[in-house]
């Protein structure tokens, strides 16, 4: 397909995915004004964080893990299954329900399981089945708008959650990084829209290379969970296939794995997230990585992350591989926004056939 036929755009995007990618700066910054409004309740010697969510509710654990890592004063674990981990108990735990619909059974268990373990409890959520229990509860219920599907609503999955973090005390103000990131995303994105010309749109040229192969994202640091979210994405909007892998794990596994099946060798292609804040070590094994997999005969790309803030560097990345996924699935010719599969999947586990 054209990828500079704006108008078959729209025919194949009729809930205007493209729109809510073009709004991702704007959400970003209203989450996290919306962050400081919500009522929140201090916790008494908090000693760990539980973000349980899935899916597009569980991406922004994941990246404001990975932001606060090495400066948190308090442990952030994402949690990804029914209940909950053993050490959440008492009400030094704080369980952070995020559940766009509200109505995610996993994320539902994790709430009565934090109901019975006594930890102290907030829900993030648009309302549904979560936001009736926070209430009959009397827990903290941060309630947001946002049409459209979980993975759509990334900056409030994040921006609340990063609000809530910094006025628990669990990491510094990061509020001009976070300035940093909305400005660098909106001077990005002057590039990556449906209206520049595939020879001037970066993003349009990834989604190309893309095509009919079998992508492999590779990330480092602050970027691993950017690839899972280029990985989730490609997955959910083109409806593609597609793997990510973390740096430095991956040079420990992966690379030996480029020998079988030769056929499907041809087919895959490699993009390597980078940041000029990365860790040095992270650099040269980026680097060496990539002419291993070269030598080999595997294809290779780069992406550069935008910015001058480890949070503007995160942000960029993922709101460019936001458009790659958009641009694939038109160059598929299709409809970004449904994904049949994962509603016939849940409604195979709820009527048990």
């Amino acid at each position: 397909m054209n990828l500079d036929d704006v108008e078959r755009f729209r025919e194949l995007d009729p809930s205007a995915m493209l729109n809510k990618i073009d709004t991702l700066p704007d959400q970003l910054e209203a989450a996290w004004k919306m962050g400081h409004e919500l009522p929140l309740v201090p916790v008494v010697r908090l000693r760990h964080i539980v973000i349980a969510g899935m899916g597009g509710s569980a991406i922004g654990g994941d990246l404001l893990t990975a932001y606060s890592s090495r400066h948190a004063r308090a442990p952030i674990v994402v949690w990804r299954d029914y209940d909950l981990p053993a050490f959440a108990a008492g009400p030094e735990t704080l369980l952070i329900a995020s559940s766009h619909s509200g109505d995610t059974e996993e994320v539902l268990s994790s709430f009565e399981k934090g109901i019975s373990q006594g930890v102290t409890i907030m829900a993030v959520t648009t309302g549904g089945e979560l936001g009736r229990r926070a209430r009959r509860s009397g827990v903290a219920l941060w309630r947001f708008d946002h049409p459209g599907p979980p993975r759509t609503a990334v900056a409030y999955s994040f921006g609340l959650l990063l609000a809530a973090v910094h006025r628990l005390g669990v990491i510094a103000d990061p509020s001009e990084e976070l300035a940093d990131a909305v400005s660098a995303m909106r001077r990005q994105q002057a590039h990556l829209r449906a209206e520049v010309r595939a020879v001037q749109n970066p993003a349009k040229r990834v989604a190309g290379q893309l095509m009919e192969r079998w992508p492999v994202i590779l990330g480092a640091g602050v970027l691993a969970p950017v690839a899972r979210r280029w990985r989730t994405q490609i997955n959910e909007v083109a409806k593609a296939v597609a793997q990510s892998e973390e740096l430095p794990e991956a040079d420990h596994n992966l690379v030996a794995g480029l020998s079988q099946p030769e056929p499907l060798l041809a087919r895959i292609v490699t993009v390597f997230l980078r940041g000029s804040l990365d860790d040095q070590r992270h650099r040269a094994r980026i680097e060496a990585t990539r002419q291993l997999l070269m030598v080999e005969g595997i294809n290779t790309d780069f992406i550069d992350a935008a910015g001058e803030t480890r949070m503007a560097q995160l942000w960029t990345c993922l709101h460019f591989g936001d458009y790659v996924a958009y641009y694939l699935a038109m160059a598929y010719g299709l409809d970004p926004t449904p994904i049949a599969a994962i509603e016939a999947l849940k409604e195979r586990l709820r009527s048990g056939a």
